[in-house]
């Protein structure tokens, strides 16, 4: 059934008279801010972090998981031809040291005393002048 106009008109006149107690908005201020602290405590929860996340995965379609799985797929492969290969290093066989110090072989000290190395001979004792 369908009210007439005569019957809203009356409805708001009735409801025009009609006000709220006293303390009604402040009771109502005073729940509100209550609920909406309850509501942020219970996002901060580990239950609240598991459902945004099946959420999140519930709102995807079949062509998003497949993008997913593409793009997946790829990151995968780029990190497989990426990564350095180990080094075959061969190891060769332990041998002995040996500590013992070799002495200069005499020859060379029988060369220096050859050379003439006074001022006289200014270059007469195999020396090169460039």
């Amino acid at each position: 059934m369908k009210p007439t106009v005569e019957q809203i008109g009356n409805l708001l006149a009735l409801k025009r008279h009609e006000r709220p107690d006293e303390g009604y908005w402040q009771d109502f201020l005073c729940e509100f801010h209550h609920n909406q602290r309850e509501q942020a405590v219970k996002k901060t929860g580990l239950m609240s972090l598991i459902a945004r996340f099946s959420a999140t995965f519930s709102d995807l379609g079949p062509s998003k998981w497949a993008y997913g799985a593409g793009l997946a797929y790829a990151t995968l492969t780029v990190a497989f031809f990426l990564t350095p290969r180990g080094v075959d290093v061969e190891k060769t066989p332990a041998a002995p040291v040996n500590y013992q110090v070799v002495p200069a072989p005499a020859p060379a000290v029988e060369q220096l005393d050859q050379l003439d190395l006074s001022p006289s001979t200014k270059g007469s004792a195999g020396e090169q002048v460039f």
